[in-house]
């Protein structure tokens, strides 16, 4: 077992087994180091600023080559409504970063649902590949810069994407900076998965 390296005080042993079992696994497929105070700007991120607070437990760098990739812990905390009453939940999440060398402007990428298809039938606002069927019916791409989009999201980048394990996930990307994770609790297959995508797209992206 590898020496877990952020403060875990005032968590849960279950929470702390988790991001343990976690951090073992991602050290077992990937050469991880810690960060230090590195700022991510995840404020640039709408995934972020739906949350009503966030922290950032801990951060990891993976060193891969020449395009390093990084993993976050998260304490998330939202607040909902339900019966005209507020509550508060706190969950802990796992999302992975990487630097990409182009340019993509600003980009989402989600599942496709069927109220998306609906609502596209009215208003067409998503980015759509005709050369790539598949891909546009699986995935809603929302883009501020289509000639960006368009240039930076090929068939690698797209093949990176159809390949993730993961049926409910966000990618967002703001110009330089791609960010990808889920509101399902950690898990370390989830992490591994995350850290996967991001190694490869530094690569090719």
């Amino acid at each position: 077992m590898g020496e877990f390296l952020f403060d875990t005080k005032g968590l849960s042993q279950d929470t702390i087994d988790n991001f343990q079992a976690t951090y073992d696994e991602l050290r077992a497929h990937f050469n991880m180091q810690l960060t230090g105070h590195i700022n991510f700007h995840l404020e640039d991120f709408d995934a972020f600023n739906h949350y009503h607070d966030y922290n950032l437990l801990g951060s990891y760098v993976i060193k891969n080559g020449r395009s390093d990739c990084y993993i976050l812990f998260l304490d998330t905390h939202t607040k909902k409504a339900h019966e005209g009453l507020i509550t508060d939940h706190f969950e802990y999440q796992t999302w992975a970063l990487a630097y990409l060398k182009r340019d993509f402007g600003r980009v989402k990428i989600r599942p496709e649902t069927l109220r998306d298809k609906l609502a596209e039938l009215i208003h067409p606002l998503e980015l759509d590949f005709k050369e790539d069927k598949a891909f546009s019916d699986t995935f809603y791409v929302m883009v501020n810069d289509h000639a960006k989009a368009i240039n930076c999201m090929d068939r690698h980048f797209r093949n990176a994407v159809m390949d993730i394990r993961e049926d409910d996930f966000v990618i967002e990307i703001v110009n330089h900076t791609l960010v990808i994770g889920n509101k399902k609790p950690i898990t370390p297959e989830r992490a591994v998965y995350m850290a996967e995508f991001v190694c490869k797209l530094a690569e090719v992206c």
